[in-house]
C-alpha cells in the first residue's frame, strides 16, 4: 500500500530538525573541561639530576713501549687478544744488543787475563823483595836495591787493584748489556685485552729519540666514565654522589655508579696547550662565549663486557629522588615571586577555571613535585583560554 505524499514530507521535515534541536540543547548545557587543553596531576617517581655526556675508558691500562732500538721481528698479538701477565708480546731483532754483550764479555776475559799476569808479577816482586830483605840483614846488599824491590812489589799490587776495578766496571756494563738484550723480548706487564696496536712487523724503533709505544693493554672491568659537566652544573656534583648512565647500544639498560673524583682543572684545548699558555678552558673561544667543561670520573663494573672503550654515554648525576610523589607538568605551571611556589590554573569538572598557588619541590625539568595546592587527578590548563566557545 502506498504511503501518502504529505506523510513522507512530514517525516523528512522531522529528520532535518533533529540536528538543529541537538545543537540548541548543547548550547543550553553547562560547559565542561573537555573543550580545554589540560594535563593531569598524577603520582610517580621523580628525580632532580644533572645531565652530561661522557666517554668510556678502561680504569686500568698500560701503554707498552720499547726500551731497545732495532727492527721489530715478530708481533705475537693483535687487537682484541686476551693476554696474561708474562706472555711474550713482541720480539725485536737482538743483533746489536747481542754484539755489544759479546764485546763486553771479551773485554772482561781480557782484563781477567791481565789480572792473572799481574798477580804473577806481584808474586815474583814479593819474592825479590823478601830476598833483598834477607841480604840486607847480612849486609850483603845495598839499601837502594831493597827500596827498588819494595817499590816494584807495591807497583804490581796497584796494577792488580786497577785491573780488579776495571773488571768490576766491565761486569756492570755486562749487566746493562744483558738487560738491553732482554728488552728485545717484550712481555705483558699485566693481564688484560690488547686494545691498541701502534707498530708493525719490520718497523724500526729508535729509543734514543723517544720511547716508542707499541701497544696498549687494558683491563676492561672496571671501566671509567669520563663525563664532561658544564661550569653551570659542576657545583651540584659532589664526590660520592649517585649517578647512572646509558649508552647508544645499551637500549633501555642503565648502569649505576657513584662519583669517584672531580678533576679540579678543565682540560686545555690543543691550540692553547701547544703554546704553553692561555686559560684552562675546554674551548678555543675567548671571553664570555667559551664553554668550560669539568671532568667527572665514575667507575662501573663490566663483567659481561657490554661496555667498550670510547663509547659515548649520557650520564645523570642524581641530586635528589622521590618515589610515588604527586607531580605536575612543568608546562602547566607559571612562576611566582617565591622560588618554591608556582601558579596553576585548574579546570573543574563543570568547566570552571580556578587559579591556585602550588608549593613545589624537586623537578626533572618535565615534571615537578607537588607539595601542596593540588590533588591527584586535577586537570591543569595549558595555553591560553579559548573564549569562542563560551
Amino acid at each position: 500500500m502506498k504511503r501518502p505524499r504529505h506523510t513522507r514530507r512530514a517525516w523528512l521535515a522531522a529528520l532535518c530538525l533533529i540536528p538543529v534541536a541537538a545543537f540548541a540543547a548543547w548550547q543550553l548545557l553547562p560547559p565542561d573541561r573537555d573543550r580545554f587543553a589540560t594535563l593531569e596531576v598524577r603520582r610517580g617517581d621523580i628525580e632532580s639530576s644533572v645531565t652530561a655526556l661522557g666517554t668510556l675508558q678502561p680504569r686500568r691500562y698500560v701503554d707498552v713501549g720499547s726500551q731497545a732500538s732495532g727492527q721489530i721481528r715478530k708481533i705475537h698479538v693483535e687487537v682484541g687478544a686476551q693476554v696474561k701477565e708474562g706472555d711474550l708480546l713482541v720480539e725485536i731483532d737482538p743483533s746489536t744488543q747481542q754484539a755489544k754483550l759479546d764485546a763486553t764479555r771479551f773485554s772482561i776475559a781480557n782484563l781477567q787475563a791481565q789480572l792473572q799476569e799481574q798477580r804473577a808479577q806481584n808474586q815474583l816482586a814479593r819474592q825479590k823483595y823478601q830476598r833483598q830483605q834477607r841480604l840486607a840483614a847480612g849486609g850483603a846488599t845495598r839499601d837502594e836495591d831493597v827500596q827498588i824491590a819494595r817499590a816494584e812489589l807495591h807497583a804490581t799490587q796497584a796494577r792488580i787493584d786497577m785491573f780488579k776495578a776495571q773488571i768490576s766496571q766491565a761486569q756492570a756494563s755486562l749487566r746493562v748489556d744483558q738487560a738491553e738484550l732482554g728488552y728485545t723480548r717484550i712481555y705483558a706487564p699485566i693481564s688484560g685485552t690488547v686494545v691498541a696496536l701502534d707498530a708493525r712487523e719490520g718497523q724500526t724503533l729508535n729509543t734514543q729519540q723517544t720511547t716508542p709505544l707499541i701497544l696498549r693493554i687494558a683491563n676492561l672491568s672496571p671501566m671509567t666514565v669520563w663525563a664532561e659537566v658544564s661550569e653551570a652544573d659542576i657545583g651540584h656534583v659532589k664526590p660520592g654522589m649517585q649517578a647512572y648512565f646509558t649508552t647508544l647500544s645499551g637500549g633501555n639498560r642503565r648502569w649505576t655508579s657513584t662519583v669517584r673524583q672531580i678533576l679540579p682543572v678543565p682540560p686545555k684545548p690543543l691550540n692553547e696547550a701547544s703554546q704553553g699558555g692561555g686559560s684552562p678552558s675546554s674551548s678555543g673561544k675567548s671571553g664570555s662565549g667559551r664553554v668550560v667543561l669539568y671532568t667527572v670520573l665514575l667507575d662501573v663494573d663490566n663483567a659481561d663486557n657490554a661496555l667498550m672503550a670510547e663509547m659515548t654515554t649520557q650520564v645523570f648525576f642524581v641530586a635528589n629522588r622521590v618515589t610515588n610523589a604527586l607531580t605536575a607538568p612543568v608546562a602547566a605551571l607559571q612562576g611566582s615571586t617565591r622560588a618554591d611556589t608556582q601558579l596553576a590554573r585548574v579546570v573543574t569538572q563543570d568547566g570552571a577555571i580556578e587559579e591556585r598557588q602550588v608549593r613545589v619541590g624537586i623537578s626533572d625539568r618535565l615534571r615537578v613535585q607537588v607539595l601542596d595546592g593540588l590533588v591527584e587527578g586535577d586537570h591543569l590548563l595549558i595555553g591560553p583560554v579559548d573564549s569562542s566557545g563560551d
